[in-house]
């Protein structure tokens, strides 16, 4: 495990954040792990937000009314700094039932503004 003063633990702790918010859909504290404006490249398309103000009900969108939480498998860093951190996930969204909805890989790309570490982009290969 990273050591907590790390950038890499920093990057993981928005992590866990950040689907600890999205399982309790939570609009407030998810878009504390965001930084805004926040971009997604998925399906040959770049997604921008500005403001947190629709960001819970677009991810809801795109994972279906089927959606109930979803898990990291995965989250291995590729590169890191002082102040950003590139990591290669994969995480799964499950049905209320447990059953799996699909597995995905992304890259999210977190870091340190203002003093503050969050998710700044991400390329997703999830719809």
């Amino acid at each position: 495990m990273p050591e907590s003063d790390t950038p890499l633990a920093e990057a993981l702790a928005v992590l866990d954040r950040h689907l600890l918010a999205l399982n309790a859909q939570d609009a407030a504290a998810l878009a504390d792990t965001l930084h805004f404006p926040h971009f997604r490249l998925a399906g040959g398309r770049m997604q921008r937000w500005d403001t947190p103000a629709t960001y819970l009900d677009d991810f809801r969108a795109r994972a279906g009314d089927g959606w109930a939480y979803t898990v990291w498998n995965s989250r291995e860093p590729i590169a890191t700094s002082d102040d950003k951190v590139h990591l290669d996930v994969t995480f799964t969204r499950y049905r209320a039932d447990g059953s799996a909805l699909g597995q995905f890989r992304s890259l999210w790309v977190l870091s340190r503004l203002d003093g503050r570490w969050a998710a700044q982009l991400r390329s997703s290969f999830a719809a």
